[in-house]
């Protein structure tokens, strides 16, 4: 078993190097396919996980989810039930062997449409799990995985099995030890379908003031209720949450618009200059600007190397 486990690992490898090429993200011609590969032990990259399915098949990636670390590697795969603001750093590679993974996004919908065709039952009254969660990769599972992604030596195959074989993709995780927390997203009034109509209103409203009240409200939950099941699915509160998503976003504007980091602070939604200074430099180890420098300054040295 562990034999035919290492054979596909490599051949999934093989298929990330060739389409992939160069160390970066590569989005491929299977829409909700992504190829990731880094030679370089990498910055922590703060960004927000959609839901998705990843697997590593070359060195070692760590993601913090507020204080929670999950470490994975080519034993494992990665599963992200709703969106969640993270910080992830590939943590093993080299130039010889270079990290190399795949992520497959994937949305209620088609978890819905695996459940009911499958007649998979799920507890919509179970209480509320996290979000993300590590498990040990399978062989079914790998197979599966490796048919996806031989689609792209054939891309006229695309459009009629790439949903067929990602429907089996996902049909092998919700048999799996995790199952239940995936097909949780996609049973309306679950505790987790819930909660994540509650992120989906707090990312599009990330920059505006709101009450718990008003969020409880919204999904015909308790305060109390909300607050714990929220917690349990993202291992923060939703106003940890929010201040993830602003300063996240703040970051982003400053490196792209090269904008004044009071304007930035006032457009995240905050009111005070000097809170938001120190809730970034809480967040990403240096002040606005001075992080804004120091990142510019390491991509010059990536260019010019």
């Amino acid at each position: 078993m562990y034999e035919q486990i290492y054979e596909q690992q490599n051949e999934l490898a093989k298929l990330i190097d060739r389409y992939s090429g160069r160390d970066g993200t590569h989005t491929t011609a299977i829409p909700s396919l992504i190829f990731a590969r880094q030679s370089h032990i990498t910055e922590p990259n703060y960004s927000i996980y959609n839901p998705s399915l990843c697997i590593v098949v070359q060195g070692v990636k760590e993601i913090f989810l507020a204080q929670e670390r999950f470490r994975y590697s080519l034993a494992d795969y990665l599963i992200a039930t709703v969106n969640l603001p993270t910080t992830a750093q590939v943590i093993e590679t080299s130039t010889d062997i270079p990290y190399l993974s795949l992520k497959l996004e994937f949305t209620p919908s088609q978890i819905l449409e695996v459940l009911r065709d499958a007649e998979i039952r799920v507890n919509p009254k179970k209480d509320a799990k996290r979000a993300m969660f590590v498990s040990p990769v399978e062989s079914s599972m790998l197979k599966s995985v490796i048919r996806l992604a031989r689609l792209l030596d054939s891309p006229q195959d695309i459009p009629i099995l790439a949903p067929l074989f990602t429907k089996e993709i996902l049909y092998r995780v919700l048999q799996g030890p995790y199952g239940s927390r995936l097909g949780q997203i996609a049973i309306e009034g679950s505790y987790t379908y819930r909660i994540r109509n509650v992120i989906e209103h707090i990312m599009h409203n990330y920059n505006q003031s709101f009450r718990i009240e008003d969020l409880a409200d919204i999904v015909n939950m308790g305060v109390s209720s909300l607050h714990r099941h929220f917690k349990e699915v993202t291992a923060m509160s939703p106003i940890q949450f929010q201040k993830q998503l602003r300063l996240q976003e703040a970051r982003h504007l400053l490196l792209s618009e090269s904008t004044d980091a009071c304007d930035v602070a006032f457009r995240v939604g905050y009111e005070s200059p000097s809170q938001f200074s120190r809730e970034y430099s809480r967040m990403f180890g240096f002040p606005p600007i001075e992080d804004i420098k120091r990142l510019r300054a390491k991509d010059d040295q990536r260019i010019n190397v």
